[in-house]
Parts: C-alpha cells; sequence; structure tokens
C-alpha cells in the first residue's frame, strides 16, 4: 500500500523529520527511512530509536508517529502513478484481489477511502497478524482469506521486507523498488513503475 499505490512515503517522511526534531540530535536520512521501509511500527520503531541513539519508550513513540500519519493522510493522499488503471484491470479481468499492508487498520481504512475499498476482497492490515514482514504470515493470511494458493498468488510490492515475505509464502512477486536495491531472485521481476505492469504481465509469473 505504502508507496506503491498511495503516495505515502514522503508523508511518512514529513512525521519521521519532525519526531527525530523532537528526539535530536541525529537528523532523519535516506539511509534511515529505507531501513525501515516495509516494517510495522513495532519493528521500525525500535530501528529508528537505535539510529537516533535514544531511548524514548517505544510504545509512545510509535502511537506518536500513527497520530500525526492520520493527520497527514486525512489532508492529503495521492494516488501513485499507475494504480488506478492496474486496479481497474485487475477488477474487469475478475481476479480476486487482497491489499496486504504493514501500515495499521486506522491507516489502511484511509488509504481505502481514496483506493475504494469495494476493489478488494480481502484487506489485511500490519495490527492484525502477530508476525509482520518479512515474515511470511501477512501474505498466508491474505491467500486463506481469499481462498487461494499461496503458489498461483502473485504480490506487487516495494520494500524488501514485503519482497522476503512474500518469496516465504510461497508466492511470485513483482517488486517496484524506490528506495532501496533488490537483488534478483526466482519468481521475482523488477519493474520500474506500476505503469510497466498488466494481468498478463502478472499471469507470465504463473506461467
Amino acid at each position: 500500500m505504502d508507496g506503491l499505490l498511495i503516495d505515502s512515503e514522503p508523508l511518512w517522511t514529513v512525521a519521521e523529520t519532525e519526531l527525530f526534531e523532537r528526539l535530536g540530535p541525529v537528523p532523519w536520512s535516506d539511509a534511515a527511512k529505507a531501513a525501515c521501509m516495509g516494517h510495522r511500527l513495532d519493528t521500525a520503531v525500535p530501528l529508528m530509536l537505535a539510529y537516533a541513539g535514544s531511548d524514548a519508550p517505544v510504545g509512545e513513540v510509535a502511537a506518536s508517529l500513527l497520530d500525526r500519519m492520520v493527520e497527514l493522510f486525512a489532508e492529503s493522499l495521492p494516488v501513485r502513478p499507475g494504480a488506478v488503471e492496474l486496479l481497474d484491470e485487475l477488477r474487469d479481468r475478475e481476479v480476486p484481489l487482497a491489499l496486504v499492508s504493514s501500515s495499521y487498520r486506522v491507516l489502511v481504512d484511509a488509504a481505502l477511502a481514496v483506493l475504494g475499498a469495494d476493489r478488494f476482497m480481502v484487506t489485511v492490515a500490519g495490527d492484525e497478524v502477530l508476525a509482520a514482514k518479512p515474515d511470511p504470515e501477512p501474505y498466508v493470511t491474505a491467500a486463506a482469506a481469499l481462498g487461494a494458493d499461496p503458489w498461483r498468488c502473485v504480490v506487487v510490492e516495494d520494500s524488501r521486507a514485503g519482497v522476503e515475505s512474500a518469496l516465504a509464502a510461497g508466492m511470485a512477486c513483482v517488486a517496484v523498488p524506490e528506495m532501496q536495491v533488490l537483488e534478483p531472485a526466482p519468481r521475482l521481476l523488477i519493474i520500474e513503475s506500476l505503469r510497466d505492469l498488466d494481468v498478463d504481465v502478472l499471469a507470465a509469473l504463473l506461467a
């Protein structure tokens, strides 16, 4: 969801930069952001605090970040190029579709208000599974809810943690990385934009 279907990463950067200004004296950086991408708050925040050299309580920091993101989502939430077109084609071709995000339910629902909740048969939020990406549980959970064989599923991701989660679940994966460098792997296709993706490309991964 974040950074793939919706252009929320700049909003996360706003919230993260504000957080680091409060924590001080280490500024938020692209390298720190890349290390945290795709992680759930309960795993991302400890990474942030370690980078900042801060002993602030993880729960309080996570709650403040989440509250700020709810505010930012409400102000503006752009859709990524090619996202709507791909979702429309998937719907037109009657492809069962699940949204699997590391973001918590409150942010997933805010994004669905923009993307259209009716586009997805199943949605899985980060706070609805025990183990977060890169663990396979989020995608295994989604496949079970769809009644789908994981081997016949294709995941579209933008983060290393998400790709690892998908491949560990036994699924094919298309990666559209922006801030992280991904290594080639079996059943993994790396592309530059969702504009380069359609149902036939997804189907070819399962051939």
